[in-house]
């Protein structure tokens, strides 16, 4: 099990370190971003997750603030023999704030059991990119999920009213439902991108054209909502990196991506 918190406020016009806590497996690291962004790396030192682990996060950046939260690598999900892991983040952002939330892919393996719960609070002017890829075992591995369970809750409120919910769930037999057309038309590779940003309609055309005929973009109520899906992790990024440069003002993605 593992908590870590990161809050950053204003100094002049940079960002700093307000409050940093760290417990369990859960690890922190705040690297010098090249681009002069505040940037967190979550690290999760038991080095994966099974039944029964839990990790909780919280990041906040307080007015004024914008910070870019990731991952040092690719969480994996192994096999469980009974429960699912647990994985909590809240993410809030103060008057005029911004964050960028880019955790590299989730990896699940067959038979992992995972529930997650993404709860994000935004000021009345604040915003926002989300994104969270998701494989299904690692094709160049030939690695196939027959059975499991994914559970992924989102909930997000701007000046505390509900603007954006999801929930996906799949499993227990996540092969023969990820072959369904309308679920994922047998991709092992897929990822949900939110862009929340009153400004964010002038960017759909361009994402469209990047995302091409593998499902698409939408916008509306203040929102870019982008769900791709793709034969393996390798092809996504392909169209992903480009993407989410696009949408989060050409900054690209943190270092961590191309490691």
């Amino acid at each position: 099990s593992g908590r870590g918190e990161c809050f950053v406020k204003a100094r002049g016009s940079l960002t700093v370190i307000d409050r940093l806590y760290q417990q369990g497996c859960a690890k922190l690291r705040l690297p010098k971003a090249a681009n002069g962004d505040f940037e967190v790396v979550m690290i999760n030192s038991s080095g994966g997750l099974t039944g029964g682990d839990r990790l909780d996060w919280a990041f906040t950046a307080e007015t004024g603030c914008a910070m870019t939260v990731t991952t040092q690598a690719c969480e994996k999900v192994y096999a469980s023999l009974g429960g699912a892991a647990s994985v909590s983040t809240t993410l809030d952002v103060g008057k005029g704030g911004h964050i960028n939330w880019l955790p590299q892919e989730t990896i699940l393996f067959d038979q992992a059991r995972l529930s997650r719960n993404l709860t994000v609070d935004l000021a009345a002017d604040a915003t926002a990119l989300i994104v969270e890829p998701v494989l299904l075992g690692r094709l160049a591995m030939n690695e196939t999920v027959h059975s499991g369970q994914f559970r992924d809750r989102w909930t997000i409120r701007r000046a505390g009213k509900a603007v954006h919910a999801e929930a996906f769930t799949i499993g227990p037999d996540v092969d023969a439902q990820a072959a369904q057309k309308a679920v994922l038309n047998g991709a092992k590779a897929f990822v949900t991108i939110l862009l929340l940003d009153p400004d964010g309609e002038r960017l759909l055309e361009p994402a469209r054209a990047i995302i091409g005929k593998k499902l698409g973009a939408s916008f509306w109520n203040g929102k870019l909502l982008a769900r791709l899906v793709d034969e393996d992790g390798y092809a996504l990024r392909q169209r992903l990196v480009p993407l989410v440069s696009l949408l989060n003002k050409q900054a690209g993605l943190p270092k961590c991506w191309s490691l």
